[in-house]
């Protein structure tokens, strides 16, 4: 019999919970854009997101069913999570894989790490957060600053970054924000390791089946596929997804999303540093200063204090 979808305060974990798992989604997803790049190498982008997926969400639901003994879910459960899965992992995670086939790894999680603004920007908008104030004002500006900075001047006249590939991860980390704020208000959420292994599968299925219509799946060969492409999608899909994904998933339910998001400023860091040290990225002045201008962009708005700020909350569990 399924619970009454009401609202409840958010659950209190130990903090040490919540810090591991901040640990694990600023360091870990920092490294996965690198991940993604050596992939990309000899593994279709879609192709190899959807297979990730579904392989890490089987394995999930496996462990959640088997040994957790979690209950199976519902039909509005599924629906949910399918939601969610289209929009993080298909549109966010995919179309990131799919942009770094021209963008390199540091730059796209430079212009990621632009999320908190659309966090704050759509919440309020949309998810009936509290209004931005002028410090929050101040950081979306600076963040705006950032990305001008990013792109350059050099743009303009053709040269430099590409375009569309630019466009398409802005536009995936729109998608990822608007998943995360509607995984944390949804009324219809399964327990929280079914609900993130149905999203991640959703999210697969999706891929696999993006990677059908651009023709990935019949012109792969898997006997192409190098070692370093290999050893970066196991590493992809235990920590990338099994790990990264799922403290994630749990955090967005249990702390307010705007921290959550908070990963999106640590992130580059952490790339620019292993796109510079394994991947041959050069660290050029022009991302020094677009991260000089996006970072305390991004801290200013998740720093400010809002006015009478809306309770979190999150949904009880349907069962």
């Amino acid at each position: 019999m399924a619970a009454s979808p009401m609202q409840t305060a958010i659950p209190q974990p130990p903090k040490w919970q919540i810090y591991l798992a901040f640990a694990a989604i600023y360091v870990i997803w920092g490294s996965t854009y690198l991940g993604i790049r050596f992939t990309n190498e000899s593994i279709p982008p879609f192709l190899m997101s959807g297979m990730r997926f579904v392989i890490a969400g089987s394995c999930l639901y496996l462990y959640a069913r088997i040994v957790n003994k979690a209950p199976a879910p519902t039909w509005p459960n599924i629906k949910a999570a399918a939601m969610v899965g289209f929009l993080l992992i298909l549109i966010g995670n995919g179309g990131v894989a799919y942009a770094e086939l021209t963008i390199p790894s540091s730059i796209a999680a430079l212009l990621i790490a632009t999320s908190p603004v659309w966090f704050v920007l759509l919440g309020w908008l949309f998810f009936g957060n509290a209004r931005p104030n002028s410090k929050v004002i101040s950081g979306l500006v600076l963040g705006l600053a950032g990305m001008v900075v990013l792109i350059g001047p050099g743009q303009l006249t053709g040269h430099a970054l590409d375009m569309l590939g630019l466009g398409i991860i802005v536009f995936s980390t729109i998608g990822w924000t608007v998943g995360s704020l509607y995984s944390s208000v949804s009324k219809t959420l399964a327990p929280p390791l079914i609900h993130t292994a149905l999203q991640m599968l959703a999210g697969g299925i999706f891929l696999l089946l993006m990677a059908t219509l651009r023709g990935e799946v019949a012109n792969f060969h898997v006997e192409q596929v190098s070692l370093k492409s290999w050893l970066a999608f196991g590493y992809l899909i235990v920590f990338g997804s099994l790990v990264g994904f799922n403290a994630y998933s749990w955090l967005i339910r249990v702390v307010p999303p705007s921290q959550a998001s908070t990963y999106a400023y640590v992130n580059p860091l952490v790339a620019v540093i292993l796109g510079w040290l394994f991947g041959g990225e050069a660290i050029t002045w022009q991302m020094l200063l677009a991260g000089a201008f996006i970072l305390p962009g991004v801290i200013l708005i998740l720093r400010a204090k809002a006015k009478n700020p809306k309770p979190e909350v999150v949904p009880e569990e349907v069962t």
